[in-house]
């Protein structure tokens, strides 16, 4: 099961569907006057605002209309199921997301790559989570399953040994050498890190990288820092973007999670994971239930 995929069955959006209900605030389909004013000139030729429209509706306004059904359907749903979404349910299912990723730079990432900010999610996010309070109690996980699950991904589960390092990272070993011995000396590395390293997804954290594992980047830089002690600074080490100075501040062992420390955390996967099969056709029925009257392609007729 990919947690990251299953977490995301909802949120996702683009800024295309935005611009288009965006758009049909200010232009409604169906408005157009003589005058209606053109958006754009090529070389004098215009482009209309209703041009404009068609455009965007072929390109995504289905898509956009079909969600917007679906978000009323839900809406109408949870009101008959007396449902009421809080501030704290859509923020804690943002943290359950946040959790899925390696990090906030890797979250705030996969917010850029859907054209996404943390206002668009949590604006998405209210009809996910009014869908799974509403489907939630029609949904068991038994013990029998969460063990099968503990049993098949265990070699996941377990937590390699981890180090909690910063670094500053320059162009020369002349460089490096200097910043070692300017640390030797009584310096602050974060500060340090801040006036002279080149990583500047770190320098601003005073070079912080957190806890890191084997495995996840420069080997050459990982060999160095799981070899320090905690507290330890290394010497000058080359690798592929130059040259670092590594501090190491923590040590963790490598882990073997129980069932029991996992029994929480599969339980939710698992509910998560049938309540995205069960939305599917929970949604289709109350599709093929409720009376919906869809006129987009008439409405675009007449712009």
């Amino acid at each position: 099961m990919n947690s990251k995929n299953n977490r995301i069955w909802v949120w996702t959006s683009s800024v295309l569907l935005v611009s288009l209900i965006a758009y049909a605030s200010v232009f409604p389909p169906g408005a157009k006057t003589n005058d209606e004013k053109a958006v754009a000139k090529v070389n004098g030729v215009e482009i209309s605002t209703s041009k404009l429209y068609n455009a965007l509706v072929t390109s995504g306004g289905a898509q956009t209309l079909d969600s917007m059904i679906t978000e009323e359907l839900i809406s109408q749903e949870s009101k008959k199921a007396g449902i009421q979404i809080t501030d704290a349910d859509v923020t804690n299912e943002i943290q359950t997301i946040k959790a899925t990723y390696g990090s906030e730079d890797e979250f705030n990432q996969a917010l850029a790559n859907y054209g996404m900010t943390l206002d668009d999610l949590k604006k998405n996010m209210q009809s996910q989570v009014t869908l799974k309070k509403i489907l939630e109690p029609q949904v068991t996980v038994t013990d029998d399953e969460i063990k099968k699950y503990y049993d098949e991904n265990l070699e996941s589960l377990k937590v390699p040994a981890q180090v909690k390092a910063s670094h500053i990272s320059v162009a020369t070993e002349a460089e490096a050498e200097a910043i070692i011995a300017k640390l030797k000396s009584g310096g602050d590395f974060a500060t340090l890190a801040k006036e002279s390293s080149t990583d500047t997804a770190t320098k601003d954290k005073g070079g912080d990288l957190g806890y890191i594992s084997a495995g996840q980047g420069d080997p050459v830089f990982e060999a160095a820092a799981f070899a320090l002690e905690t507290g330890g600074l290394s010497s000058a080490v080359q690798t592929a973007t130059g040259y670092d100075v590594i501090k190491v501040t923590d040590h963790k062992a490598a882990s073997t999670p129980t069932l029991a420390d996992k029994t929480a955390t599969i339980k939710q996967s698992l509910v998560d994971q049938k309540i995205s099969t069960l939305s599917q056709t929970w949604l289709e029925q109350k599709k093929s239930e409720a009376k919906i009257e869809n006129n987009l392609a008439d409405l675009t007729k007449t712009t």
